[in-house]
């Protein structure tokens, strides 16, 4: 007698999910139409179709206003994939990121864009930055540090000379897992990943795999795609990316450090989006350089403290004169909007022989 009634109780409530499905789909594309009217003005007026500020006020509205069951975290990842199908109706946004499929990048974009977003894959993080700046992409993607092998030092370099800006970004917890062919550790001969992704994993590879070959690649998804040719190669990446080529993981999550995350930028020229307004909780970038005397980094750091201004990351990178000359990449707390860390920043500029302030944004909780 139970089980009739069991059934009865499950069907009645299947019925009612698929009433409440329907009325979603009818609101949803109610929505979506205001959008597309809201696209036309934006498009009249000459203003820009995406918003990250405007995204990022719209999710936190709802966020509070939930009272129900569902957890916040997966209230802003539905309305962020709303607001992307929603912006893809105005005018689909073009974003470069390091391909092929499956790479961590690719998702660091899809975290910040939605799924709705064009991506255009590129080889490396010079052609990222080449697609932005050309405008064969509207925004790129690039790592920028990672929590246990530093900065990327290429993106540094080519941010140097670089027209575009950084106006958000995205901090990722990244966990490297083995891709094969087949699902066991035997007679790998090779493992290949981006040289990041290798460093991040070489206690457990010379623990497990000492006689492999390490061979660095371009990227992560780029070692899966590879070792999807070849039985005796395995690649460190996503589950994206071992769904993407169809291999098996045969270890998960070996990166030496548990919490391993990547810093990830993205970028866009000035005229596609100007610098965020304040958010509250924001960074400053900035790469400069001092006259080589004594005391001058010291020199460097005196404005910030003079104006309570917080740094968090000072990086210093060859500047490729032959005079051993440096650049430094500083991030400190704040906007530059904000009348303390505008202040500190004309004292700084004052002391550098070369000054570029590469953006001001919000970081993620």
């Amino acid at each position: 007698m139970t089980q009739p009634i069991q059934s009865d109780a499950l069907g009645e409530l299947r019925i009612q999910i698929d009433s409440l499905d329907q009325q979603l789909l009818n609101l949803l594309n109610q929505r979506a139409i205001v959008a597309e009217k809201v696209g036309e003005i934006k498009r009249a007026e000459g203003s820009p179709f995406f918003r990250p500020d405007r995204v990022a006020q719209v999710i936190a509205k709802i966020e509070k206003a939930n009272q129900g069951p569902l957890h916040g975290a997966h209230v802003a990842a539905i309305w962020r994939e709303i607001m992307s199908a929603c912006l893809a109706l105005e005018a689909p946004q073009r974003v470069a990121v390091l391909g092929p499929q499956g790479t961590f990048c690719e998702q660091a974009a899809i975290d910040f864009f939605g799924s709705a977003a064009s991506l255009i894959y590129c080889n490396n993080f010079d052609e990222v930055f080449h697609a932005t700046a050309a405008g064969t992409a509207q925004y790129g993607v690039v790592g920028m540090e990672n929590s246990t092998e530093g900065v990327v030092a290429r993106s540094l370099d080519l941010f140097l000379r670089s027209p575009v800006h950084v106006i958000g970004e995205v901090s990722l917890l990244v966990r490297h897992n083995l891709l094969r062919q087949t699902d066991n550790l035997k007679d790998i001969e090779v493992v290949l990943a981006h040289p990041q992704a290798l460093a991040q994993c070489q206690a457990w590879l010379t623990q497990h795999l000492p006689h492999a070959e390490r061979r660095a690649v371009s990227s992560n998804a780029e070692g899966a795609r590879l070792a999807a040719t070849n039985p005796a190669w395995a690649g460190l990446a996503s589950e994206r990316a071992a769904s993407q080529f169809g291999l098996h993981i045969v270890a998960h999550a070996i990166q030496d450090e548990a919490t391993n995350r990547t810093r990830f930028a993205v970028i866009c020229l000035p005229q596609t989006l100007a610098t965020p307004p304040a958010s509250g909780k924001d960074c400053t970038s900035l790469v400069v350089s001092v006259p080589n005397k004594p005391g001058a980094v010291h020199d460097l750091l005196m404005p910030l403290k003079n104006n309570g201004v917080s740094m968090t990351r000072f990086e210093s990178r060859p500047a490729k004169s032959g005079q051993w000359e440096y650049y430094f990449y500083i991030d400190i707390q704040g906007h530059i909007s904000q009348p303390h860390v505008a202040a500190a920043l004309q004292e700084l500029q004052g002391l550098c022989a070369f000054y570029k302030v590469l953006g001001s944004y919000p970081i993620p909780e």
